[in-house]
């Protein structure tokens, strides 16, 4: 087994999603020696499951109350659109938007239209009921009874993103698997292995911010705090002769949009609708049999002129993971703690990366944590590649 060179760094990261991307991209503008480390290819935990919507707290307005959650958020699109035209904190521009706007839509349900309402009146400056001539065309038929508004909130092509995150700092992002760690109040020694190899890395601070994975991470680190949870979700892909460019929540009668659509496209180029909302929420008590089957049903309820009949249909299990809440209920904000050496974080939501890493930001200096006054380059180490989108592997539709 061969040893590499000693590594020295100010920070190292572990986890190579949008979350993970965005601080190294953040500390590594202001100085700081940051290293990332991914045990797989960048983007193959939560980020590439993410329909790449940025939400900005709508959705948490429908049942008619401004939750902590919408308060948080609310400020993410602005500051998102902001590095996607070059002039926020990280330059964005090369990402592809698939659209720069949403819809949501009412049925002719009462609840449903009373939710478009609240919606409208409470995020007024976001959100804007459309003329029948203004509708995307999906819902341009005769048969719609419902309400189309378009939503002030982009969605982002997630490949393109982890690309544009990741490509200026591809040699401080390295592949391997954490065989060893200890930190303290002094710093963090850790044991970095890929393959034959081995690197020992030396840092003032380790940030866990590998989602689910920090789990494991605590536990290599000999502890059981903070504590996480998952929020599963069973989400339904279709591919076929679909309308294109359909990004758009369906109205229900909780604070979850009933069918969240967004639109894909698969190696091939081939439309494809990632399906989410309440059908996700809901269907993880269903097999995939069933999941399918329900899909397929909400699809002909809400969309009836549309003829799903030759598409292809497949289901996806994703655990969400967060930090543990007492109750149980999802977190309305980031999460970041930071302990003897080490913060653990959650960004809890995609939209959240940006508020994250300032609050991280904000722990480091805090515990002293500066650049270094070295500009050393970090040695020469294994990149893990780019993570496949799941529309985007074929076998998921066999």
């Amino acid at each position: 087994m061969t040893t590499a060179a000693d590594c020295q760094a100010d920070v190292v990261i572990c986890g190579g999603g949008v979350a993970g991307l965005w601080l190294l991209a953040r500390l590594r503008q202001q100085g700081y020696r940051a290293l990332l480390i991914e045990s797989e290819a960048l983007g193959a935990g939560q980020t590439r499951y993410a329909q790449g919507i940025i939400h900005g707290g709508t959705k948490y307005a429908l049942t008619g109350a401004v939750s902590g959650s919408s308060e948080a958020i609310a400020a993410m699109p602005p500051l998102w659109r902001a590095c996607l035209e070059g002039h926020g904190e990280i330059d964005l521009h090369a990402v592809r938007l698939m659209s720069d706007h949403q819809y949501l839509w009412s049925t002719a349900s009462i609840t449903s239209r009373m939710a478009g309402f609240f919606a409208s009146k409470m995020m007024r400056s976001r959100i804007a009921p459309l003329h029948g001539d203004d509708y995307p065309t999906v819902f341009r038929h005769r048969d719609f009874r419902g309400q189309v508004y378009r939503l002030e909130e982009p969605v982002l092509d997630t490949a393109a993103l982890v690309h544009a995150l990741a490509q200026p700092h591809e040699a401080a992002i390295w592949r391997g698997q954490l065989q060893q760690a200890a930190a303290d109040k002094d710093g963090v020694r850790l044991t970095l292995a890929d393959g034959e190899q081995q690197v020992q890395i030396a840092a003032r601070c380790l940030v866990l911010s590998a989602g689910k994975g920090n789990a494991a991470l605590l536990r290599l680190l000999g502890r059981d705090a903070p504590q996480m949870q998952t929020r599963p979700l069973k989400m339904v892909m279709v591919r076929g002769n679909l309308p294109q460019g359909v990004y758009a929540h369906c109205l229900g009668a909780s604070s979850n949009p009933r069918l969240t659509i967004s639109t894909h496209y698969d190696a091939a180029g081939r439309t494809v609708w990632y399906l989410g909302g309440d059908l996700a929420e809901q269907g993880v008590q269903r097999s995939d049999a069933e999941q399918l089957a329900a899909a397929r049903q909400e699809l002909q309820a809400l969309l009836p002129w549309i003829d799903f009949s030759a598409c292809e249909f497949a289901a996806l299990d994703i655990d969400r993971a967060e930090p543990r809440m007492p109750d149980g209920r999802r977190p309305d904000d980031v999460y970041a703690e930071a302990r003897d050496g080490v913060i653990t974080a959650w960004p809890t939501k995609l939209a959240f990366a940006p508020r994250l890493a300032a609050r991280i930001d904000e722990l480091l200096k805090t515990a002293g944590v500066l650049p270094a006054a070295t500009a050393e380059a970090l040695p020469p180490w294994v990149f893990p590649g780019y993570a496949l989108l799941p529309w985007q592997e074929e076998e998921r539709w066999s």
